[in-house]
């Protein structure tokens, strides 16, 4: 594909994680320093500048569509890290037709005699797509293995085959860029205890998040390991510091519209055709049922 200069350009961008030891990806390639934090990004900023990522988000859809462009977009991170919040960022302004949100529940029990991946790569983009995964095949990688529905020698043979699957979606066109979001072991708390006191939050708050929340340095772990077997140069992983969730989310899609080349589209002057004229249109005598107006 070619570009001009007014195309995105990449930008290495590899944060290491930070709040707990032994966090730092186990491959430094392509790490960058991560710019300063200066206190709480307040809420008028933030609306001021995802309003342009936004915007830049939607001349991606429109290079995407007309170029049959393929781009998966995989989110894992521990539980409360931010995935949803930064997913409904990125998706809010777009189509959902183009940027395709994949949340798979707990496999069935044909699914559970598939190939592991099977399930997942019914779901890869086709031209034109942008599919993003909350949450992905990495399952058998973390939660899965932490919490004992895999065997460690059933991981392990995932962490081995898994960058053969991942080089063959690269190769055959798909844009693969992979977010880890790394929260504090002190911001996860704060999180999951307020989803148990705010009613808007609770269906958030699972049985397995209550296990899982006890076995932080298991994660580390099993983290640790999938960032030594799977964070290659043609599918690296990138690493999201999460505690503050606004720049989180601003880094994120500021960083992935780095990773795609793009251009804004010559667009024709839009205007407003004017309104055919009543006429003999006569408004209808049915009773309409109204919403009631209570606010």
């Amino acid at each position: 594909m070619s570009t001009s200069k007014n195309a995105r350009r990449k930008t290495p961008e590899s944060p290491a994680p930070q709040g707990e030891p032994a966090a730092a990806p186990a491959s430094g390639k392509g790490d960058a320093p991560e710019g300063p934090e200066s206190g709480p990004l307040g809420s008028r900023a933030y609306e001021r500048q995802l309003k342009k990522l936004h915007v830049e988000l939607v001349k991606l859809q429109q290079w995407v569509l007309k170029h049959g462009l393929k781009v998966c977009v995989v989110f894992e991170g521990r539980d409360g890290a931010g995935k949803g919040g930064t997913i409904k960022a990125l998706t809010e302004r777009v189509s959902p037709r183009v940027f395709r949100v994949v949340a798979l529940p707990a496999p069935t029990e044909r699914e559970k005699t598939q190939m592991y991946v099977q399930r997942y790569i019914q779901h890869f983009p086709a031209a034109g797509e942008v599919v993003i995964f909350d949450r992905s095949w990495y399952n058998r990688a973390g939660v899965e293995r932490v919490m004992g529905f895999c065997s460690d020698e059933q991981a392990r043979r995932f962490l081995r085959g898994v960058p053969l699957v991942e080089q063959a979606m690269v190769e055959s066109g798909i844009i693969l860029i992979k977010y880890w979001l790394e929260v504090s072991p002190e911001e996860q708390t704060r999180r999951l205890a307020d989803r148990i006191h705010d009613g808007r939050k609770l269906w958030k708050l699972t049985p397995m998040d209550l296990k899982s929340y006890s076995r932080w340095y298991d994660y580390s772990r099993a983290r640790d390991e999938m960032f030594s077997a799977t964070d290659t140069d043609i599918a690296p992983w990138f690493v999201a510091r999460s505690d503050d969730k606004k720049r989180l989310r601003l880094n994120v899609i500021s960083h992935l519209l780095s990773r795609i080349p793009y251009e804004e589209l010559r667009q024709e002057k839009i205007k407003l055709p004017k309104r055919q004229k009543k006429g003999d249109y006569q408004p209808s005598d049915h009773p309409l049922r109204y919403v009631p107006g209570r606010f």
